[in-house]
């Protein structure tokens, strides 16, 4: 029934350019309306039928509604299955196309200048602490090779995070509360051609994620934001799988004040008997930790960035070969 079902959605001209379309990114109607010259109101019928029938899915960020191909289960792989038999020469496919890539380019340059707006306050970060690239491969050796069915990046921010982790995933999802942020995160997401990785709007608190979907969890530089890590770390766990990984990132503790004042830093640091309480009271182990300091020490006004890998108990889907943790100590 399910297969039927989902042929008849697809069965009509303007379902199917819908889910070429959507086979190539996340859209909103907005976007589909400008693309193929139709009325708001069709395209929102449209969209119902083929959201109804499990062939693409729907989500709201802010004040607009997301669409995209179905990423998971039988109807998804009809969906793809429908996409691929589609001839990639008819006319109205190549318009859209040419129009699609018109309106992603118009929303990568919005997201662009929303960036280089903000570019210096980063800037003025990453000066303080060992080199960006360093941190990144530290994070690739703690968390392992994978591969991750489901890796969820939490305040994902640029989207940096799974770019860096993208090869290493099957699926992937980037979390945030910031629509800009997203905006961008997604022009990049596309121009890489990462159709595998997607950003969504979300409460770190409160997250959509069901209890145990997820095999990798990324926090880099998010908690010192925080009034309540405990809590968002607590929700982390509740979302990973038996043997799931969970790699936090973030600055030992520092007395850099201005962070504090003009980057709103909440927290100075995070002290690492605290981090590793956290994590306990979350029910995960603390598998390593690792300080990495430009200097050898903390001096000077530079910045420690700690790295912190816990598990969660059980076997589940994590393989042998995700085990290593890289450079970063074992917790005793």
């Amino acid at each position: 029934m399910q297969l039927l079902s989902g042929l008849k959605a697809a069965g009509e001209p303007t379902r199917l350019r819908l889910l070429a379309l959507l086979s190539g990114g996340e859209l909103n109607v907005k976007d589909l309306t400008r693309i193929m010259g139709q009325s708001q109101p069709r395209i929102s019928r449209h969209l119902k039928l083929l959201t109804e029938a499990g062939l693409i899915e729907r989500f709201r960020e802010g004040s607009w509604v997301f669409f995209r191909l179905a990423n998971g289960g039988g109807s998804a792989d009809l969906a793809r299955a429908i996409v691929n038999s589609l001839d990639a020469t008819d006319a109205d496919l190549e318009r859209d196309r040419a129009r699609a890539e018109t309106v992603m380019r118009e929303r990568a340059e919005t997201a662009q200048a929303y960036f280089k707006e903000h570019a210096s306050e980063w800037d003025v970060i990453r000066s303080l602490h060992v080199a960006e690239d360093e941190v990144e491969q530290a994070m690739l050796d703690a968390l392992g090779e994978g591969p991750f069915n489901y890796f969820v990046d939490l305040g994902t921010g640029t989207g940096r995070i799974m770019e860096l982790f993208a090869s290493r995933a099957k699926h992937a999802v980037g979390v945030d509360i910031n629509c800009d942020m997203l905006a961008y995160a997604r022009a990049k997401l596309e121009a890489a051609s990462l159709v595998h990785c997607q950003v969504r709007q979300g409460d770190l608190f409160s997250l959509s994620f069901a209890d145990g979907e997820v095999d990798a969890v990324v926090l880099h530089q998010v908690l010192h934001f925080l009034d309540d890590p405990a809590s968002a770390l607590r929700e982390a766990a509740r979302i990973l799988a038996p043997g799931g990984r969970l790699l936090v990132v973030d600055f030992a503790p520092h007395e850099l004040e201005f962070l504090r004042e003009s980057h709103a830093h909440r927290r100075l640091g995070l002290e690492p008997g605290k981090v590793a309480s956290w994590i306990a009271s979350s029910g995960l182990k603390l598998a390593a930790r690792r300080d990495m300091d430009p200097l050898g020490n903390a001096g000077d006004g530079k910045l420690t960035v700690s790295l912190w890998l816990a598990e969660k108990a059980g076997a589940g889907r994590a393989k042998k070969k995700q085990r290593s943790t890289g450079n970063l100590e074992t917790a005793q």
